[in-house]
């Protein structure tokens, strides 16, 4: 099974740490980062996708994504 993740945050050390978290834990890089600028809180918010082969699950809707 092919799990897909999209990691959102504010732009600094804390959302680097959790993308080499999940790379470390065997999730891909799946395309480009994404920035944007959250007028109301001033700051940058990141995105990156994630994808995961999970072999011998079938996925479920009610699986937590983050556990695989």
């Amino acid at each position: 099974m092919q799990v897909y993740r999209y990691l959102t945050g504010k732009d600094d050390s804390a959302f680097c740490h959790r993308v080499t978290k999940a790379l470390n834990e065997g999730w891909q890089l799946y395309g480009s980062p994404t920035l944007t600028f959250d007028s109301t809180r001033g700051m940058v918010i990141c995105g990156q996708a994630i994808t995961k082969e999970v072999p011998d699950r079938d996925y479920d809707p009610g699986m937590a994504l983050s556990e695989l």
